[in-house]
């Protein structure tokens, strides 16, 4: 193993650390303030997004230097392009309109670069989009958005380590790593959220290193759909049945299902770690799939009925409230 496949991560977890801890020194940062979606009641510093991806640029350039980057840099270039908008909109507020036409040209472009054309661009470009802003849909508690990234990112770490792709499993370990150190600090009770300059980038990475992996035949590309699966089941069934109740699915709201689960009553801590549970549920589910491919049908079987035995057991508790 090179030094820079095993020092990349270790960088990216202590800048990380390092940078959020000298922030929250400072004065002045901006805040997320309690609104009709938040969870929580008190102003909380949202600048955990400006840890990690200094955390996974230090990485970045670390295994850019040592050549093992090549074939990651469009996602690479188009991620910090994206975390630059979302900074810019954590800070001054940027209106929806653009921050979507970014989405869209980062994920086109970075697409482009890769080589997908056509009906496969078309799907991609769509499929990246949605990630993007999932993930920022489902940060909305304390621990949930970094540990998807810790255990989402270290499951495509281990599976491009077992692929023979050197550069992509040390810089989704990288990633892993910052969102570690960033969960040092957002740990419920959080002293800090990600904010848009963290989750953003997060869910496009999750999205395009994916489609890289599977380009690769590193894994196949259900592999990190199942591995992403908490955050994607979540938020596409509470979208889609906002949608077909005629609600406004682009207004803020409280009816994701890990907010029912706080609002019924579990603290912040409890759902952070039935969430992590979850979410190495599903890792092992997309590794029984990479490794016994034969069994995908039945693998996807089992992985539907857990999350809707999840649902319905939400749905039937959140129904039993007095109105």
């Amino acid at each position: 193993m090179m030094p820079a496949e095993w020092m990349a991560p270790l960088a990216a977890f202590l800048v990380c650390w390092m940078l959020l801890s000298w922030l929250l020194q400072r004065g002045r940062l901006p805040m997320d303030h309690p609104n009709e979606r938040s969870l929580h009641i008190t102003p909380t510093p949202r600048i955990g997004g400006l840890g990690i991806m200094a955390g996974v640029g230090v990485a970045a350039v670390w295994l850019a230097e040592a050549g093992l980057l090549q074939a990651a840099l469009p996602v690479v270039l188009a991620a910090f392009a994206l975390a630059a908008v979302s900074v810019l909109d954590d800070v001054r507020g940027l209106p929806v309109a653009l921050r979507f036409l970014a989405h869209f040209v980062a994920a086109v472009a970075c697409l482009l670069a890769l080589g997908l054309t056509g009906w496969a661009l078309l799907a991609g470009t769509l499929a990246v989009v949605w990630m993007t802003n999932l993930y920022n849909f489902m940060d909305g508690s304390d621990g949930l958005a970094g540990g998807m990234a810790a255990i989402g990112f270290g499951a495509l770490a281990l599976a491009a380590l077992l692929g023979d792709a050197a550069g992509l499993a040390a810089f989704c370990a990288a990633i892993a790593a910052a969102a570690l150190a960033f969960l040092r600090f957002n740990f419920p009770p959080a002293r800090v959220f990600m904010g848009d300059a963290g989750s953003i980038p997060l869910g496009f990475l999750a999205a395009a290193l994916g489609i890289l992996g599977a380009m690769q035949g590193v894994w196949p590309w259900l592999f990190p759909l199942l591995v992403f699966s908490p955050f994607i089941v979540d938020a596409s069934v509470t979208l889609i049945r906002r949608g077909l109740r005629g609600e406004k699915v682009w207004q803020a709201h409280r009816s994701h299902y890990y907010q029912r689960v706080v609002l019924l009553g579990a603290t912040h801590r409890q759902l952070a770690l039935a969430a992590y549970a979850l979410m190495l549920t599903a890792a092992a589910l997309a590794f029984a799939l990479l490794l016994y491919l034969q069994y995908t049908a039945w693998l996807l079987i089992l992985s539907a009925a857990i999350y809707l035995l999840i649902i319905l057991v939400i749905d039937w508790r959140w129904h039993r409230i007095p109105e």
